[in-house]
């Protein structure tokens, strides 16, 4: 037995049965250095990058501190966007399996006050969420703090950068001072180690490498120039042919004209930016996560918080002034031992922003020419499911089970050609196999069209 397994650490037996059921067999370096610091209940300061196995560091160590019978708040979680709380709270959830009557409430914008403030009325163990919206709830006096056991701040570094830096002090301050307090972040500029400072009590520093193992993530880089841009990123779909692909734009309006250019050529694309509503930012990452949608084009801000996994390639339409950046944006690729690729595109403009890169990496990058990419005339890609969406959720006490009984059982399809179930409040997104998604559609848009008694409607996302 290796000291990187979980049974290694003093976690419960039912915890410990549910994360083999999840596939956690082994601790990532992070879950290795960090968990125990958690367990003891000493504050951390932790530098892992995105996709480390963070959430499951701090998550399994505070699920196992959790006292189910009291109903008040005792763990406190804070992410920088709605996209990370939202991914931060389904991995929770699924740690939770173990631990009855957990009941996990998620305070973002974007959503209703007075939809959170009667799920609040009735008390929760974990919260997660975004300063502000957290904040705006202790003001009210819909949300108390008194019997926090442990705070979170997730991504500390991107809730500075966004200006969250007041927020979230002032949401310290409602905080007990007798607490536990678990700080993550990527990097560690001046802004967060003051930060640290201040709110951690005598923390166990914790470090994993954040660069990019060559092995796993292979970086390639392409001099281009402005007109033929778009062009060479199509040869590289020819080239690489990937299933799956997140494309790095550095403006709301170039992801949109990316998106609108591949899929002009035979590439399905969506874009997702910041001028996106909730709704929409949500029903793109659905559609990402469930296999109907190829191909992302988006921004820093609106993929922060993206955990897909099996994600073949990471391309820069335009590098990153940042190297950080450009950092983050490929670790989106090469994860949890996969093999992974990032294809980077550059005009001679942009030859210092290659030379930034080199310098944090200590090493020379490698260009290849555009010459020895394949023509992209023969070339398409297209999602191999479609998504329906069904006007039932969580408020009607519907689960993912529920769903799909009701199309295998009622209406007879093959529950393997039948893929991911997201449900949110009011309504839920199902994954099918194009050749049988009209029969979907068709069956719970009809008067036997039932799930769990209620009748419902559903339409293409």
């Amino acid at each position: 037995m290796t000291d990187n397994q979980f049974s290694s650490i003093a976690i419960s037996p039912a915890q410990l049965t549910n994360l083999d059921s999840l596939g956690y067999h082994t601790m990532t370096p992070i879950q290795a250095k960090g968990l125990p610091v958690v367990l003891e209940g000493k504050d951390l300061m932790a530098n892992a990058k995105t996709g480390s196995g963070k959430t499951a560091t701090f998550g399994i160590g505070l699920l196992e501190h959790i006292n189910p019978r009291f109903f008040g708040v005792q763990a406190l979680i804070l992410c920088p966007t709605r996209e990370l709380a939202d991914q931060v709270s389904k991995e929770l959830r699924k740690l939770a399996r173990s631990t009855a009557n957990i009941k996990l409430v998620v305070l973002c914008g974007g959503k209703p006050s007075s939809i959170q403030k009667a799920s609040l009325k009735n008390g929760a163990h974990i919260i997660v969420g975004t300063p502000g919206r957290v904040y705006d709830h202790l003001e009210r006096g819909t949300l108390d703090l008194d019997g926090l056991k442990t705070l979170v701040l997730d991504e500390a570094d991107k809730m500075l950068d966004m200006g969250f830096a007041d927020s979230v002090n002032d949401v310290i301050s409602y905080a007990p001072v007798k607490r536990q307090t678990l700080l993550f972040s990527a990097t560690f500029p001046d802004a967060v180690r003051k930060m640290g400072q201040h709110i951690l009590n005598e923390p166990v520093t914790v470090s994993v490498d954040v660069e990019h193992d060559d092995s796993v993530i292979q970086q390639t880089f392409y001099r281009v120039t402005h007109e033929n841009r778009e062009q060479t990123l199509l040869r590289l779909f020819a080239t690489y042919q990937p299933k799956t692909s997140v494309i790095f734009c550095h403006t709301k309006i170039q992801c949109d004209e990316v998106a609108e250019y591949l899929r002009s050529h035979k590439v399905e694309a969506q874009a997702m930016h910041g001028d996106f509503e909730q709704y929409d930012r949500d029903r793109v990452l659905v559609q990402f996560a469930n296999n109907s949608c190829p191909v992302l084009v988006a921004t820093d801000v609106a993929a922060r918080g993206l955990d897909i996994k099996s994600l073949e390639l990471v391309i820069n339409f335009e590098l990153p002034r940042d190297p950080e950046i450009y950092i983050h944006r490929i670790g989106r690729t090469g994860r949890a031992g996969e093999e992974g690729k990032a294809l980077n595109l550059f005009t001679d403009n942009e030859k210092q922003r290659v030379k930034s890169i080199e310098n944090y990496l200590n090493k020379p990058v490698v260009i290849e020419k555009t010459n020895d990419l394949s023509p992209p005339s023969k070339f398409s890609l297209y999602a191999p499911m479609t998504t329906l969406l069904i006007d039932v959720g969580r408020k009607s006490k519907v689960r993912a089970g529920d769903i799909l009984g009701a199309l295998t059982r009622d209406a007879k399809l093959v529950g393997a050609q039948i893929g991911k179930i997201d449900i949110f409040d009011t309504f839920s997104y199902v994954a099918f196999e194009h050749e049988i998604a009209k029969d979907a559609l068709q069956y719970l848009n009809s008067e036997q069209g039932k799930i769990k008694g209620r009748s419902v409607k559903a339409r293409r996302a």
